[in-house]
Parts: structure tokens; sequence; C-alpha cells
């Protein structure tokens, strides 16, 4: 939140910094003597805080997480600030759409922590279609020459691919499965 306030509030100050820059100019080109003052002091850790906001800070470090979200609300609701900086509301518009109905959807199906990533498991196949698992597990896994793809099949029950989400497994069993393999998604 503070970042996004940060945010708005550069943006703000970018078209009036351009007013005081071009008036500079404009006073040199007239002639007017432009006096620089001395330089800002660059901040320290031993910066002088006043009393209210010292207290401020206190009482909002002493918030319980549900006053944090209604001070959040509050602050937003007074201020003006939307609840997405308008580029990532453009930017993210149909995601964000599809966001709330497949939260709903996940939220009515269970409460029970689902398996994120899953292994595709190579865990025989068909002598007669060997050479068609061994082209498309070269396609799986980059980087393999005929000979390791050769010997990666032979090693069968093996791990094909770790760590892929639901449809990437599903897909790469599919392929393989078409190929002549029996695949099995651990």
């Amino acid at each position: 939140m503070l970042f996004l306030q940060v945010t708005m509030l550069a943006r703000t100050l970018r078209p009036i910094s351009k007013v005081f820059r071009s008036s500079a100019k404009y006073s040199q080109a007239a002639g007017l003597p432009l006096n620089e003052g001395s330089a800002a002091p660059l901040p320290s850790e031993d910066r002088a805080i006043s009393s209210k906001v010292s207290s401020l800070v206190e009482e909002i470090a002493n918030l319980s997480l549900l006053d944090v979200s209604d001070l959040n609300w509050a602050l937003k609701k007074r201020l003006n600030i939307p609840d997405q900086p308008l580029m990532a509301a453009s930017a993210f518009a149909p995601a964000a759409a599809a966001a709330p109905a497949a939260q709903a959807e996940a939220e009515a199906t269970s409460d029970v922590p689902q398996k994120m990533t899953f292994t595709v498991k190579l865990t025989k196949f068909d002598d007669t279609k060997k050479i068609a698992i061994i082209k498309e597990i070269r396609n799986a896994i980059p980087g393999l020459n005929l000979v390791q793809a050769k010997k990666f099949v032979e090693t069968a029950p093996v791990n094909v691919k770790e760590d892929l989400g639901k449809a990437e497994a599903e897909e790469l069993k599919g392929i393989l499965e078409k190929a002549g393999a029996v695949i099995e998604i651990v």
C-alpha cells in the first residue's frame, strides 16, 4: 500500500517538477538572477521525528491484523486510492475477471489442500512402439541425444519430468500414451 501511495505521489510530482525547471529557464533567459540555495541534507538514521508521528507509528505497530485491514480500507477511501494501479488494472483485466470465479470454484470443491506439483512417470512401454516413445522423450526433455533418450526409456520405470502443473502433466501423459507408453502421474 505504501508503495502504491509513493508511486502515485511521484506521478503527481513529475509535472510539478517540470514547471519548476521550465520557470528556471525562463528566469535565466529574462536576465533575472537565479540564486541556488544550500543543498538539502542527506537522510540519516538520527532523523528527528515529531511526537505526533511517533505516537502514530506506535499505534499502528500495535494494531491487530483486522484493524490493519480496516485502516487500509479507510485510508484508500479517504485518499481516493484505487484498489489496483491503473496500469495494472488494464494489463491484467482478463485475468482479474477470471480469478474470482476460479477462486470461488476452488473453495466450493474442498477446503482440503490439493497437490500443486506433479511428476510424470514412465512405468512401461510397448516394445513395438519404442522408437516413437524415444522421439517423444527427446521432445519432452531438452538436451537429450538419441542414445541418451534410448537409455532413458529402457530404464523404465523412470520419472520423465518433475514439478509440473496438473495441466502440463496431463498434456505430457497424453502425448506419451499416444506414442505407446504406460504413464503414471504421481
